[in-house]
């Protein structure tokens, strides 16, 4: 559900003044700090926008506001968004800690790639919670994929990952998405799991993306707790859940830059095809207005 607070209701009347002056900077360094993008990348943009609005000698709050679009959209632009899927099969393995949404994203990411003509197969490979392997093959289904399951309780992850991966070359599925596990008694535990899982489909075929999976609402929280996925896990892109585009849509600025790793799908809403690709300057006119 949208927040009632957004950034581009909060800048609306901001650019609506007849000038730039001390009270726009203000409430421009408040809306910024408001929509998470942290202290050091709102004082950036802001230093930034100072000095255009210098170079360019205006005093139109209209001015401003495309300054800031361009800003945000360039900075945003400086990783690239491309998912890179062209292996067959390609693997995609999915991580995060639990409670950030993987397996809706896992479900969603295939109806995403189903809607593109692409056969899908998901490999249950978080075989330490039950309930994950029943809620992932619902949603596996509601995407249109097919899935491969442990075959016994508790069955080693690298195994089923293995077998899913096999399953694909036999029958020319063309993506694979693996679920892993989000959260082992001990996070050196969990990253010798997933360095297992990376190794046993290595022999069979690259790893195409490796996705981290972050809950957009939980801002600089979530990224500190997934802060061992990155370092250890291999991460090429980002997966953003739950993002309403207005209350933390700075997040999304603010993680990229602080992780260096780009945002390669964004999740907006709660149905099966509310995932997308990023491109930043859709979201940028989204977020500003």
């Amino acid at each position: 559900m949208a927040s009632p607070w957004s950034l581009s209701s909060a800048l609306k009347g901001m650019f609506a003044r007849p000038t730039i002056d001390d009270t726009t900077w203000d409430d421009l360094e408040d809306a910024l700090i408001s929509a998470d993008f942290g202290p050091d990348i709102t004082e950036s943009v802001i230093d930034e926008l100072r000095a255009s609005v210098v170079k360019y000698r205006t005093t139109d709050p209209v001015d401003l506001k495309r300054m800031l679009r361009e800003t945000l959209e360039e900075r945003l632009a400086k990783l690239d968004p491309t998912l890179h899927l062209s292996n067959r099969p390609a693997v995609v393995l999915v991580v995060g800690v639990n409670g950030v949404g993987k397996t809706t994203t896992i479900g969603k990411f295939a109806k995403f790639l189903t809607n593109y003509g692409r056969t899908v197969v998901v490999g249950a490979a978080d075989t330490f919670r039950a309930a994950a392997v029943e809620q992932l093959a619902t949603w596996a289904e509601r995407g249109g994929a097919e899935i491969v399951r442990p075959q016994q309780p508790g069955q080693d992850p690298a195994s089923v990952a293995f077998q899913t991966v096999e399953r694909a070359q036999r029958e020319g599925i063309e993506i694979v998405l693996i679920d892993t596990a989000g959260r082992l008694q001990t996070k050196s535990g969990l990253m010798d799991e997933l360095g297992k899982i990376r190794r046993v489909v290595e022999k069979q075929t690259e790893i195409a993306e490796v996705l981290l999976v972050l809950d957009a609402t939980t801002g600089q929280n979530g990224l500190s707790q997934a802060e061992a996925f990155i370092q250890h896990a291999g991460v090429t892109g980002l997966v953003l859940t739950k993002l309403d585009g207005s209350a933390k849509g700075g997040f999304v600025l603010a993680v990229q830059e602080k992780t260096g790793i780009p945002i390669k799908l964004v999740g907006q809403g709660e149905g099966i095809g509310d995932l997308t690709g990023f491109t930043p300057h859709v979201f940028v006119q989204g977020l500003v207005g």
